[in-house]
């Protein structure tokens, strides 16, 4: 069986393509608006053993997100939009054929968790990506909380963390902030993304 899965680089995409990994021959995917490239997250599947795959995402959606953000004050709304439509993106599973050793999609997956209030996928997106995609939706983090996150991060993979402004990844913020920037400017940036620590895999332990 195979499953695309959303991926950024960071710990808990790794995580989940790791939980999957005795079950699916899995794909790490990173969407991407060409804003910036998604080399740190080909670094980091390289690392630990994954195929990985570029997947171009609309750039309407994200101008529009970036513009509801900017009119929001804070950067949920818009985030959720966007990780919405990259989950959609793998599922309809049109770059499929393009990817080496990949003819057919089973599951879409990311690596969203049980604390997080953004990205999220509720049960009626879910529920609707499967009937629309024929494609089963995993989220292997959901039930799991970010004490135990961190203990089987620590315990499985090398990981580089430090302020999300810093920290090279091939997450939505990442294009995100610089559409901000070159539109609002840079103080938008500092207005609508609060710091936070963000982590990029470096290998397996």
């Amino acid at each position: 069986m195979h499953c695309a899965l959303l991926y950024s680089g960071g710990k808990d995409s790794t995580l989940a393509a790791l939980l999957l990994d005795p079950f699916y021959d899995v794909t790490l995917v990173s969407g991407s608006f060409g804003v910036r490239d998604t080399d740190p997250a080909q670094e980091s599947a390289t690392a630990v053993g994954f195929d990985h795959v570029t997947v171009d995402l609309d750039p309407d959606v994200a101008h529009d997100a970036v513009k509801q953000m900017f009119d929001d004050g804070y950067p949920r709304n818009g985030i959720q939009r966007v990780h919405e439509h990259a989950v959609e993106t793998v599922a309809r599973a049109d770059w499929v054929a393009d990817a080496d050793g990949l003819d057919t999609l089973d599951a879409v997956a990311d690596g969203t968790r049980r604390d997080d209030r953004v990205p999220t996928v509720d049960r009626p997106l879910a529920q609707s990506i499967e009937d629309r995609f024929d494609v089963d939706y995993l989220a292997p983090l959901a039930g799991i909380g970010r004490g135990a996150i961190d203990a089987m991060a620590a315990d499985r993979l090398v990981v580089e963390s430090g302020p999300s402004a810093e920290i090279p990844k091939a997450d939505y913020e990442v294009e995100l902030r610089e559409l901000l920037r070159k539109r609002y400017g840079e103080g938008a940036v500092a207005d609508v993304f609060p710091e936070h620590t963000q982590s990029r895999v470096q290998g397996l332990r």
